[in-house]
């Protein structure tokens, strides 16, 4: 676990806070108030895993859409319901059902679209609460949203109201008519009915008191009027009274029924509240990270490396008021430790950011630990640290009597026995309050018994026997704050693996120290012979220089990211309009099909022909290449049939008419000698080798059948006349042999159904005669 101490050195109690703020409900700030960072790697993981899942869910549109709105606060309504007489009111009833609703509209929300890819823990989380079945539908049905009963709430209910109303109207009815009948209405104040005492009254004016019998029930602040109740008005308001009983008892059975479903269902209501407030915890948690552009940093175990990129105090980045500002105003720092690294030694000017640095690993780990978003880039991780121990800034108590040094002392000694390779320590200038050389020797010990046990530490310091210490110590890595060499002024950035120089005097000069007090303090470090300043601002130079260097090359990856990002998006834009034209194309050939105003042939070559733009052109190396002679192939050679971009075997070579018969798995066509592209060499038996020229000059695409079963035949023709289709061909051969006869009826029946085919029949006796079929296309 992580001390309050060292929280409170962190200042992630304000972190919290800013938290809190973002809360909508009450029970949602004080958990936000009390979350505290995990000490089990399982639940950082399933807290980062709820955030991120989260974002998307609060992003999601449509039927998922669902937005965190305020709600009250029912932990009292709940503990009044478990006493033995409970005393529940309409306004404990109407805040229940509010929970309720947004229960019931969060669950439903995280059912829709694709839950279990898009946010399956927070699906999980809504499946394990269990909503109350019927105190839900009778509290809508009860409750209108003004707070009040409906009529609906029970028949007795239904029908009092119901008697009410007809008693109210037959009131209004005979006071009107009395008025006008006995010319009333110079007496009344005003022309209408009121209420006095639960009783239907006329407001009269003071002086006519006497002009009528009746009874006065109040009068007016100016005493002017009087609530005047005429006598053929008290057998209604004495059965109004009677009415407004009977409403009473049966809104007080309704609440007791009402109270009664809370009872049984209390376990249910529970998870309601509990529900929301999780949600609104990480609603919370999504506008913090949205604040400042954060992301929740990977946790790992075993790795035992630092990789914190481009991160941003915390702090610093919510004072800057948004993401944009905060990526503007606050410098971002990269804190990284190597494997087998253990501890960091920063070392550098005053004022330079050594301290920030400290506080920012210390508190995105803290952050981290809690499931809270982290202003730092993607790809960051770190260490699951089960302790941090901060000793940062003044510690002395004048109650305690201890001064900063026996503070911080104190603090180590009680926490050491905890620290192993499970800790990050932090120290800033640990050793300053005392004898520099006791105070360099003491924090080089603490040091080497931390990286020993393997803990990890970084330190701010300007002993110069730390900073040779972080250059030759193993599991140390140095690395120093940076200042610009022109006007001494911080940038805020770390360099690694040297050191820097404390820049005191500049910085006193900075903040106006004395000239006459700065000239004699260089003096001083002459005598001294300890001034080893030009030595670290030619250091601090080339460290300046290497991050300006390093930041334009990733200013250039990130230039050709973009770029690479840019041509992917127009290669998509590209490719969707490719494809919807296509798709135009394809539905306008289908409806000049089918309305008769192209025939199948003709919109198969368009097909074709359409096919053939888009394709992809050859390089112009294939383009250039040699052109094959008939001479330099040879029977049975394999080669590539461009066109169709299959191999096949060359069976017959007719060099007159430069054409070759191919044979592709079974499917044979003559082919252009320009179309085909060897793939194995002739060997040189095969080159004498005489070819068999063709004699006719028939071209066309041939299937043999023979020795195949009837339904693999007419399946293999089908698929043979679509692709001869698509290539473009005239027609086509299919050689079914002549045996008995079947096959050939078989194929001759499924051709009359194609309606592709204009004609079709046998062949000359001198091609094969009655066991092969020509077919040819429309």
């Amino acid at each position: 676990m992580i001390h309050e101490r060292t929280l409170q050195a962190l200042e992630y109690t304000k972190v919290i806070d800013c938290l809190a703020g973002y809360c909508v409900s009450e029970t949602g700030r004080e958990a936000a108030m009390r979350l505290r960072p995990f000490t089990r790697i399982e639940d950082v993981h399933h807290a980062a895993r709820l955030y991120e899942q989260c974002r998307t869910w609060a992003g999601a549109g449509g039927d998922a859409a669902f937005r965190m709105s305020a709600f009250p606060d029912v932990r009292g309504v709940l503990q009044e319901a478990g006493a033995a007489r409970p005393r529940l009111d309409l306004d404990a009833f109407w805040a229940l059902r509010e929970v309720l609703r947004l229960a019931r509209r969060a669950v439903d929300s995280l059912r829709q679209g694709d839950a279990p890819r898009q946010w399956p823990d927070l699906l999980a989380l809504a499946e394990g609460c269990t909503l109350p079945q019927q105190l839900a539908p009778a509290l809508e049905r009860c409750l209108s949203d003004d707070g009040f009963l409906k009529d609906e709430s029970s028949p007795e209910l239904y029908l009092v109201r119901t008697e009410l109303r007809r008693l109210h109207q037959s009131c209004m009815r005979k006071v009107k008519d009395y008025a006008i009948q006995y010319n009333m209405l110079a007496y009344l104040q005003d022309e209408f009915m009121t209420l006095a005492s639960d009783r239907y009254v006329l407001p009269l004016k003071a002086n006519f008191k006497g002009r009528m019998q009746g009874i006065i029930h109040d009068w007016s602040q100016t005493g002017e009027t009087c609530y005047f109740e005429p006598m053929f008005l008290v057998e209604i308001n004495n059965r109004l009274q009677e009415l407004k009983r009977q409403e009473r008892e049966e809104e007080n059975r309704v609440l007791q029924y009402l109270a009664d479903l809370l009872r049984a269902e209390m376990p249910g209501m529970r998870a309601a509240g509990e529900l929301l407030r999780d949600l609104d915890v990480l609603f919370a948690r999504v506008r913090l990270g949205e604040r400042y552009d954060g992301h929740c940093v990977t946790v790992t175990e075993g790795d035992g490396t630092v990789e914190l990129l481009q991160a941003r105090h915390p702090l610093l980045a919510l004072a800057a008021g948004s993401a944009r500002r905060a990526l503007d105003a606050v410098h971002p720092l990269d804190i990284l430790l190597r494997p087998g690294e253990r501890g960091l030694i920063i070392s550098g000017g005053n004022a330079g950011g050594k301290t920030v640095c400290l506080k920012t690993l210390g508190l995105a780990a803290a952050m981290t630990l809690a499931g809270l978003p982290v202003p730092a880039a993607r790809g960051s991780h770190l260490p699951c640290w089960q302790r941090i121990d901060a000793f940062i800034g003044d510690e002395q108590s004048l109650d305690d009597h201890v001064s900063t040094f026996t503070a911080q002392i104190q603090h180590l000694a009680k926490s050491w026995k905890y620290m192993d390779s499970g800790t990050l320590v932090l120290l800033d200038e640990f050793g300053a309050g005392t004898d520099p050389a006791q105070g360099a020797a003491l924090a080089q010990a603490l040091l080497d018994e931390l990286l020993d046990n393997d803990a990890y530490v970084l330190a701010a310091t300007h002993f110069p026997a730390l900073k040779a210490y972080a250059l030759t110590r193993e599991k140390a890595r140095a690395a120093s704050v940076l200042f610009d060499p022109g006007t001494r002024k911080p940038l805020f950035r770390l360099a690694y693996d040297q050191v820097g120089a404390s820049q005191a005097l500049d910085v006193a000069r900075e903040h106006g120290m004395p000239e006459s007090v700065l000239r004699r303090a260089e003096q001083y470090l002459l005598l001294d012979g300890q001034d080893a300043s030009a030595v670290m601002t030619r250091l601090n130079e080339l460290a300046v220089a290497r991050e300006k260097e390093l930041a334009a090359l990733h200013g250039e990856l990130e230039k050709q990211r973009r770029q690479k990002a840019q041509l992917q998006e127009r290669f998509e834009r590209e490719r969707s309009r490719l494809h919807e034209e296509v798709r135009q194309k394809a539905g306008e050939l289908m409806r000049a099909w089918k309305e008769g105003k192209a025939t199948h042939r003709q919109a198969l070559k368009e097909m074709s022909r359409l096919r053939a733009e888009l394709a992809p052109k050859a390089p112009a190396a294939e383009v250039t290449a040699p052109p094959v002679q008939a001479s330099d192939l040879a029977l049975g050679q394999q080669v590539l049939y461009r066109p169709f971009g299959k191999r096949g075997n060359i069976m017959e070579i007719d060099g007159r008419r430069k054409k070759v018969r191919l044979d592709m798995n079974g499917v044979c066509l003559w082919a252009n000698i320009q179309d085909i592209e060897p793939v194995t060499a002739v060997a040189p038996a095969q080159r004498q080798a005489p070819a068999r020229v063709a004699g006719d000059g028939h071209t066309a695409l041939t299937l043999d059948l023979r020795g195949k079963r009837a339904d693999v035949a007419i399946r293999e023709v089908e698929q043979f006349l679509d692709k001869a289709l698509l290539a473009g061909f005239e027609g086509v051969e299919i050689v079914h042999g002549r045996g008995t006869g079947i096959l050939r009826k078989e194929i001759h029946n499924f051709l009359r159904s194609f309606p592709a085919i204009r004609e079709f029949s046998l062949a000359p006796e001198d091609r094969g005669g009655d066991g092969m079929t020509v077919v040819t296309f429309r």
